[in-house]
């Protein structure tokens, strides 16, 4: 039974890896306002939120601090556009920081390593991060992120008792790019989904590159074998449209399908989610973006199991 369990812990971890470079990392899906708000001087007001987990040296919480939020945006910048293919404009450039209207009333989860050299700040080096945003705070703040490429007001309508989140700008330094830092990631987005009572994980998940016709594989794979049913169907907005079914069903080579699908796509659809209709092409970040729907009723049990139903397993 404990062989058994390690075996299938290995093949989850594996499948969610990040995208090994590029923008393609920050898939996965985006979304809401911190738990805290910040004050002037840059603390939090009320109690410190807990750390989420930990694993040896490494560490998952969220932002604290208007510095904290500014470590988790150097490092999108450092991976999308200095590593990556996204273009930066001029303000981005000069602050060297991945920013947007969105970050203020998003949580930011943190990897830090705590056996890393410090920086020159003597703060402990942020090596991954994810942008929460949940469904109230997206509410009272004009939208989620997501908006912008899909019509999701219909799925969120169709669904009133449901709280969604938005998971979105995932990232992950190149060394760190591995079973242990993945894992805690995941467990930290547990722990927060358990927290906040979370019934829906939704986001824009991305392949590199920005010509669909040579993702004309996966795309038709998605739209094929991995559509989201009719109760949770949502679309790209007409004027951003792009559409999946290339390839007849029974010209897709199911196994090439697989290897070309991004590990974190693969990840989604191994937790059980499904893909919404039409892509989006994403210049600025040199990607072509699917819309991923992830109720959490539909999480196997193993993977609960994985983590523990009350997020236990890497508690700090």
């Amino acid at each position: 039974m404990h062989t058994d369990h390690l075996a299938r812990s290995k093949k989850f971890i594996k499948l969610l890896r990040p995208e090994t470079a590029g923008a393609a990392a920050q898939t996965a899906i985006t979304w809401f306002k911190p738990a805290l708000k910040l004050a002037e001087t840059g603390k939090p007001i009320g109690p410190s939120p807990a750390t989420l987990g930990r694993l040896g040296p490494l560490e998952v919480r969220l932002a604290q601090t208007k510095q904290d939020v500014k470590r988790a945006q150097k490092l999108r910048y450092r991976v999308f556009y200095k590593d990556g293919t996204a273009i930066a404009d001029a303000p981005t450039m000069l602050a060297r920081r991945d920013k947007d209207a969105f970050d203020p009333i998003c949580d930011h989860l943190l990897v830090v390593d705590h056996a890393a050299k410090p920086s020159l700040s003597g703060k402990q080096p942020v090596v991954g991060t994810y942008r929460l945003l949940r469904q109230d705070v997206a509410n009272r703040n004009g939208g989620f992120y997501t908006e912008s490429e899909f019509d999701i007001g219909g799925l969120i309508t169709r669904h009133p008792e449901l709280r969604f989140l938005e998971l979105g700008r995932s990232c992950v330094l190149p060394p760190y790019r591995n079973k242990r830092t993945v894992e805690l990631l995941w467990h930290g987005i547990w722990t927060y989904v358990r927290q906040h009572g979370v019934d829906v994980m939704l986001g824009c998940a991305s392949f590199d590159g920005t010509d669909p016709d040579r993702l004309a594989l996966p795309l038709s794979f998605l739209h094929h074998h991995a559509p989201a049913p009719e109760a949770w169907r949502a679309r790209a907005h007409p004027s951003r449209y792009v559409e999946m079914n290339r390839l007849p069903k029974e010209a897709i080579d199911q196994k090439a399908a697989l290897r070309e699908l991004p590990p974190l796509i693969k990840g989604y659809l191994r937790l059980g989610a499904t893909i919404g209709e039409g892509a989006v092409i994403d210049y600025q970040f040199g990607t072509t973006d699917v819309l991923i729907i992830l109720p959490v009723s539909a999480i196997s049990a193993r993977y609960i199991e994985h983590f523990g139903a009350d997020a236990s397993r890497h508690a700090a």
